[in-house]
């Protein structure tokens, strides 16, 4: 090889490297590391949203674990997390079953750790569609707090027939405690600058009006921060 040939050949690939650390540098969200199975998140400083999980391109489902009615010993509910990818497409499924009680308690989910700084946005944004019951909640857990009797962070929504985006925000996400809502002599606020796991459920309805049951589909591309 010449070495004028050789000389065009590296900077052929320096510019192709360069430029792939510009684009990484970037993007909206650098994923810092994973700690023990806890996702870190950094947002960029010029306020755009934080892309929390892109299904579409390259985020996973291993590190997402079913956190179902189960976990209590007249629990008869399944959940599942999965991605699909096509030759068409990509994006994850959020299956469950829902075999609540009489009174409707019960519910399936998904949830995964992170360390998250949500202080500087107002919304958790989502898209996606349903397929069969449509009631469903974002639950968000803080400081650690991952366990009874600390209460959970919930968000309800009701998921659309037709891919759209859901809009959730901060300040109406509030404490739960197996399904009933608490007041503030109960439990604090949700401190949005220390959220330490995020989680997809669907329920029963023991406290709603809204009752589910059965066999229900989510197809979700993206979570994103605003």
């Amino acid at each position: 090889m010449s070495e004028k040939l050789a000389f065009a050949l590296s900077a052929w690939i320096l510019g192709i490297f360069t430029a792939r650390v510009f684009a990484a540098n970037s993007m909206n969200l650098n994923r810092i590391r994973r700690n023990e199975g806890v996702t870190e998140f950094r947002a960029a400083v010029d306020g755009s949203p934080l892309m929390l999980y892109d299904f579409t391109d390259s985020a996973g489902v291993d590190n997402w674990n079913e956190i179902s009615d189960t976990v209590r010993d007249v629990g008869m509910s399944k959940a599942s997390f999965v991605i699909q990818h096509t030759q068409r497409f990509r994006r994850a499924i959020f299956f469950s079953l829902l075999n609540p009680q009489v009174n409707g308690a019960g519910f399936a989910g998904v949830k995964t750790p992170v360390n998250l700084d949500l202080s500087g946005f107002t919304k958790i944004e989502l898209r996606g569609r349903a397929q069969g019951n449509k009631g469903y909640k974002i639950v968000l857990r803080h400081k650690g707090q991952e366990y009874e009797p600390f209460p959970t962070y919930e968000n309800f929504f009701e998921g659309p027939e037709e891919f759209s985006t859901i809009s959730l925000s901060l300040d109406d996400f509030k404490p739960y405690y197996r399904g009933r809502q608490l007041n503030s002599t109960e439990a604090e606020p949700l401190d949005v600058a220390n959220i330490t796991s995020i989680g997809l459920q669907i329920y029963g309805g023991v406290y709603s009006p809204i009752k589910q049951k059965g066999p229900s589909a989510f197809e979700l591309d993206w979570i994103r921060a605003v």
